[in-house]
């Protein structure tokens, strides 16, 4: 089987976006490939952080993994702070990046700019610069196949292909080249309020996400006070609607139906007939999925057992990989 490797931010509460964007397609590729999914808790540590939040964070993602279709019987599921060898090749690939590469990267600039203080100061975590290093190295540990990305994410994977490209004409046949992986069901998801902008942990108006721990009847709220337009048509049109196209976007993915027979079931319908509909779908999704989180969270013993494992199995493969680049970058002795 063809192997996927990737993982999820335990900061702050997971949203809609992060389950129809990326924990959706794990759980439907996962009969498909051998996958590797880890909890990106060191990458976590890249911006401001409260220990006992980021503690409590993690265990919440396991949790919601399970609740959300992942099987942790079929996929290696792992805290990337286990495997000592995501930090060990971050280091040597970090050696082999140059800074133009890294000032390049959107999400960089993107959220370095959230950085700038109200004094006008730039406080920008030197970890927000060196994330795609890191991520280059957690693809790169385990000789992916694919990385299942959003197209904000896809320049990420382009990068590490840079990297060990260059270190493979460099010092030999050292890794396998990934390819990006954009599922034809992966979707991105646009914050209610301003669907301009992606929908995320870390708006700062939370009216504009549904996060998965949102009261039922809070994300029925949110979906009927979502922005539209004056238009009052069910038209999928991202430039000139992007309000009614974002909503149904999340109608497609939630019930895994195209958004052309969406428009055409809602033909000569208004947007508050749809709204109720996707609303009740959201609410709905929401009771399901907090009754399944609720069944793991009492079972999370037994999922952190299953987690040091998968950490165990990672360490000696991962181990084997850092041994072989010792050998051929003249550090192994």
């Amino acid at each position: 089987m063809k192997r996927i490797v990737s993982g999820i931010q335990p900061t702050n509460r997971l949203t809609l976006g992060n389950y129809l964007g990326a924990i959706k397609q794990f759980v439907e590729l996962q009969n498909e490939y051998e996958m590797y999914i880890f909890i990106a808790d060191l990458h976590a540590l890249s911006v401001s952080f409260d220990p006992k939040t980021l503690y409590q964070n993690k265990i919440n993602l396991v949790a919601s993994y399970q609740a959300l279709g992942l099987d942790f019987s079929k996929n290696i599921i792992f805290y990337q702070s286990d495997v000592s060898s995501h930090t060990a090749l971050y280091w040597i690939l970090t050696c082999h990046t140059t800074m133009g590469e890294l000032n390049r990267m959107t999400q960089f600039k993107d959220k370095s700019a959230k950085a700038i203080l109200s004094n006008g100061t730039a406080m920008v975590p030197t970890g927000i610069f060196m994330y795609p290093v890191l991520m280059a190295g957690d693809i790169l540990l385990y000789d992916a196949d694919y990385v299942p990305v959003g197209s904000d994410q896809k320049q990420h994977v382009e990068l590490t292909r840079d990297i060990a490209i260059r270190m493979n004409k460099k010092y030999g046949d050292m890794f396998k080249i990934p390819e990006p992986l954009i599922t034809k069901n992966g979707a991105r998801i646009m914050d209610l309020v301003n669907p301009s902008i992606k929908m995320s942990k870390s708006n700062s108006n939370e009216k504009g996400t549904i996060f998965l721990s949102d009261a039922p009847r809070d994300a029925y709220d949110k979906i009927m006070s979502s922005k539209t337009d004056s238009l009052n048509k069910i038209i999928f049109d991202p430039n000139d609607q992007p309000g009614i196209s974002n909503l149904l976007t999340i109608y497609s993915c939630l019930l895994n139906v195209s958004v052309k027979e969406l428009v055409t079931k809602y033909t000569n319908k208004n947007y508050g007939e749809f709204k109720k509909d996707l609303a009740n779908i959201v609410s709905g999704f929401l009771k399901d999925f907090q009754t399944k989180y609720d069944n793991a969270i009492r079972n999370i013993g037994n999922l952190n057992q299953i987690l040091e494992q998968n950490a165990s199995k990672c360490e000696k493969i991962t181990n084997k990989k850092i041994h072989e680049i010792y050998r051929l970058i003249g550090l192994a002795r």
